[in-house]
């Protein structure tokens, strides 16, 4: 790797560690620059999966504040993400990668469609709860769970506009704010990436230079994207998320 491609990597991680700690989807940063830096594809999503996996973690402790009184929805959670994140990385390994290509466009779609209806959607659920007397569930309930391990297969699978997925996901079926979600969503990040990181280790090919560029990258990125996203109001949180998501349809059926 010269050195120009190092900094264009470098570069790749801070913005793929930004925009994935306020909306997600920073793999569509990560992985064109290093296939343009001559990775193989396979080299290139492990070793983007383990190097972004420290701006998860910024981003998470940057969001901190959002997280307190969440322990018990996290450790149910995070348990869902470990199972999926590490049966997506299995299947990275062992299905063509045309298996998921027709699916991951529809997939991203239906999450646009829910994060921008999910505020009077959420309105006509909780006024059906009310008529009915249901109690909203404090973790989501069945749906949730389900939703969240097909949403963490596919993070560890390959995780484009992961973020996405987990944001529409618990923005419709949990009574919380956009921002308090975004922090649950950044520690679940973590957990997904890392699961499948740590199988990637013993069974895929690792290219450590861009590893480490990309976790030093990330790390920065994260940090700058706590501050950022913790500012932004819930109308301009959930636009940037459109935006992301449509770009991240765009490219995944140009590719």
């Amino acid at each position: 790797m010269s050195p120009a491609e190092a900094v264009a990597v470098l570069a790749a991680g801070i913005g793929a560690g930004t925009i994935n700690t306020i909306v997600g989807s920073g793999t569509l940063i990560t992985f064109p620059v290093l296939l343009a830096v001559g990775l193989p594809p396979v080299t290139a999503n492990v070793s983007n999966a383990l190097g972004l996996v420290p701006g998860s973690v910024t981003g998470a402790i940057g969001y901190r504040r959002e997280l307190a009184g969440q322990r018990a929805r996290l450790v149910r959670l995070g348990l869902v993400g470990l199972v999926g994140g590490f049966s997506g990385a299995v299947l990275l390994v062992t299905l063509p990668s045309k298996a998921f290509d027709a699916i991951v466009p529809v997939l991203i779609g239906a999450a646009l469609v829910l994060v921008v209806v999910q505020p009077r959607l959420g309105r006509a659920l909780q006024a059906r709860r009310d008529r009915t007397g249901a109690d909203t569930p404090a973790h989501g309930g069945p749906a949730l769970v389900l939703g969240m391990l097909l949403a963490s297969m596919y993070g560890g699978y390959f995780g484009a506009a992961q973020g996405v997925l987990y944001l529409s996901l618990m923005g419709l079926l949990l009574d919380e704010t956009l921002q308090r979600i975004n922090g649950l969503k950044n520690v679940l990040a973590a957990i997904v990436n890392g699961v499948a990181a740590l199988f990637f280790v013993f069974v895929a090919p690792m290219n450590w230079a861009a590893v480490a560029l990309i976790a030093a990258g990330a790390t920065i990125g994260g940090l700058i994207g706590a501050r950022v996203g913790r500012r932004l109001p819930p109308t301009a949180l959930r636009a940037l998320i459109v935006v992301v998501g449509i770009a991240a349809i765009v490219q995944l059926l140009l590719k």
